[in-house]
């Protein structure tokens, strides 16, 4: 909204749009040069901060696997207990029956509560195998985390140093970038940014250099050129969509 009141209180010429489209160019060609110095540093930053969440997400996964089975290893001795509590109680009930189908009857209890320890203890070894490979699982795991927690720190602190070292002079520029948008119309800034998105090396606006497009290096014919030349509308390469400006100092 600020750019739209600025050029709307100063009835900027299209050749000073045009020229001030240039220079916003050339600031953010020293923005990108600047950028340039931190390589892939950011993206590597992003990655590790990324790897490191995912891992620590599993390492939760794996101590709540963990402690599901604790929790199941004190359910089975609970009832492996019950299950002998009940065998000595039968086995004293055992001691005063009054008949052989009574006694048989509790013997098929005790047998099924013999059968259930069974299974329990079954169970449990099974729960201890299993939290032992989850514990080596997670030892894994943690040590991992602290391998990629240290790469990320020392990337992060290269970063850190890089934008702390270009910091005064990202400013400046960010201020010369301000006041050359201020001449610009909100229209013309959406073209300009579409084009530095969609161009290998973020030149947008580009002069013309022995009757050459300076972006392709496509020919320019020479009505054309003239036209570049008055500065009364924005002019497009054909080739490259870039827009093309006559050269400040050459028209000097």
């Amino acid at each position: 909204m600020a750019t739209q009141k600025k050029t709307a209180d100063v009835d900027y010429s299209m050749q000073e749009k045009i020229l001030a489209l240039y220079e916003l160019q050339k600031i953010d060609s020293k923005i990108d040069e600047i950028n340039k110095v931190k390589g892939e540093l950011p993206l590597e930053v992003q990655d590790l901060e990324d790897e490191v969440a995912g891992m620590k997400t599993r390492i939760d996964h794996i101590n709540a696997e963990i402690e599901e089975l604790n929790n199941l290893t004190k359910q089975r001795k609970r009832e492996v207990d019950q299950a002998r509590i009940m065998i000595g109680n039968y086995k004293e009930q055992q001691n005063n029956v009054r008949n052989n189908r009574e006694f048989d009857a509790i013997s098929k209890e005790i047998e099924y509560q013999e059968l259930e320890i069974e299974l329990a203890e079954k169970r449990l070894k099974e729960y201890a195998a299993g939290i032992k490979a989850k514990k080596l699982q997670l030892e894994e795991a943690e040590g991992l985390v602290s391998e990629r927690e240290a790469d990320l720190a020392a990337k992060k602190s290269e970063l850190d140093g890089i934008e702390a070292e270009t910091a005064p002079q990202v400013a400046e520029y960010e201020a010369q970038e301000a006041r050359a948008k201020e001449k610009i119309d909100e229209r013309l800034l959406a073209a300009y940014e579409r084009i530095r998105r969609n161009v290998r090396n973020g030149l947008a606006v580009v002069t013309v250099k022995r009757d050459a497009c300076g972006g392709c290096f496509n020919r320019i014919p020479p009505q054309r050129q003239v036209d570049i030349r008055q500065g009364k509308k924005i002019i497009v390469c054909e080739y490259c969509g870039r827009i093309l400006v006559s050269d400040p100092a050459e028209a000097e």
